[in-house]
């Protein structure tokens, strides 16, 4: 089967189930969670530290070149690690729901910071296989159905599973999601191999060393790291303060919100990486990052005019929409330009930095956000979040030769 020039292979068919494994822990040791404590009677100061369960997942690149250097006896470089981190994670799940939050709250805070382990573990192996794994001309669509496994995951896990919850308890419905992560599984079992392996890092100490040196050993690598934090800084800073945005300086409701913003703006995003993933097939990976980079930078100015309207429902649909789709295409584009960085022996550990690199911009952006509302209003927010994209977009002009470079099949592989 074809799509738009790229044949639809069974690597290719299979980032969707992968994308749906990586993102059904997710909630099972957050929100879903969070829930089940509460309807429990647990305190709120109990509740609250359950916050800190999540930093596995910010902080996965420390493990990552364990990853890389050693191999699971069975199924390849990564599709082993993937297969025991899903095994690990059906067990975990299933310990979970033998707990009682009322009396057991700190053995299920342990199997809840277990669980966020081996999930941020599983990310960790599953990017890395999406990167070994798929050709250049595959990356976008690739990312695409990853991303919207991601998402749909993280549905089933969350909203699905309250629903469950209410009406057949919560230890059933932990135990359907440690049935369903057990057929997501499966998948792994039937992915095939890369056709070039990477080979791994002989030693730990280069296993963690090398993916540096590799990396800072490329032309303007400094100034490909600055375009990993700024690239999607513009998008990022916006989306901090949207909620806050659409209630009290647009004067929705929050059921208004939840219904636009969250389920629009979800099946938005799918659409924009789905349809993102497709359009780089035919324009290449410097062509999708421009035209995308500057989608989402021009989107911003949809709440811009929103917040110069006021309150107005079709103006709100617009423009969470064309928002969340261009975030989509732009995500769809990004990560590719992640992958393509990835040399293949290290794609665990290169993966989990540049990722986390990512991640930086967004950290920082929150804080002065409030701030910079309070001094300059709404419309003079977003048109500033406008203008923070702009930068990635010059620099994106910038490195354009050694962009395409990247866009080029790597030795022994075919395009």
């Amino acid at each position: 089967m074809k799509l738009k020039g790229v044949k639809i292979s069974r690597a290719l068919a299979l980032m969707f189930p992968m994308g749906f494994a990586s993102g059904l822990p997710l909630a099972l040791s957050s929100g879903t969670l969070q829930a089940w404590l509460t309807v429990a009677g647990v305190d709120i100061k109990t509740i609250g530290l359950f916050s800190i369960v999540g930093i596995p997942y910010t902080l996965k690149f420390l493990w990552s070149p364990v990853m890389d250097r050693f191999n699971i006896p069975f199924l390849g470089r990564r599709r082993g690690w993937i297969f025991l981190c899903q095994i690990c994670l059906m067990g975990i799940t299933c310990f979970m729901a033998m707990m009682n939050p009322s009396s057991h709250a700190a053995l299920l805070g342990f199997g809840a910071i277990l669980l966020a382990f081996f999930s941020a573990s599983q990310d960790i192996v599953v990017d890395a296989y999406r990167t070994d794994i798929l050709k250049e001309r595959e990356r976008g669509l690739g990312v695409g159905l990853t991303v919207t496994g991601y998402r749909i995951a993280m549905l089933v896990s969350g909203a699905l599973a309250l629903i469950l919850a209410d009406h057949i308890g919560w230890r059933p419905t932990y135990l359907v999601m440690a049935v369903i992560m057990a057929a997501a599984s499966l998948f792994t079992l039937i992915a095939p191999e890369p056709e070039i392996p990477g080979r791994p890092p002989r030693r730990i100490s280069e296993a963690v060393i090398d993916p540096m040196r590799d990396l800072f050993s490329r032309d303007a690598a400094l100034m490909f790291l600055v375009l990993i934090v700024l690239y999607k800084i513009g998008d990022a800073f916006a989306g901090t303060l949207t909620t806050a945005f659409l209630i009290r300086g647009a004067g929705f409701s929050p059921t208004d919100v939840g219904t636009i913003n969250k389920g629009l703006g979800l099946i938005a995003t799918i659409a924009g990486v789905m349809a993102g993933g497709g359009l780089m097939t035919r324009m290449g990976l410097y062509g999708s990052l421009m035209l995308f980079g500057i989608l989402q930078a021009v989107s911003n100015l949809g709440y811009m005019a929103l917040a110069m309207v006021g309150k107005s429902y079709p103006m709100m649909i617009g423009a969470v929409g064309l928002e969340n789709i261009c975030g989509g295409m732009g995500t769809a584009a990004f990560v590719a330009f992640l992958m393509a960085m990835c040399n293949k022996r290290f794609s665990a550990t290169q993966y989990a930095i540049l990722s986390a690199l990512a991640a930086v911009g967004r950290v920082f952006v929150g804080p002065p956000s409030g701030v910079l509302v309070a001094s300059v209003g709404w419309v003079e927010f977003f048109f500033i979040t406008f203008l923070a994209a702009l930068p990635g977009i010059f620099m994106l002009f910038w490195l354009k030769r050694q962009i395409e470079a990247l866009d080029t099949p790597q030795p022994g592989e075919k395009a």
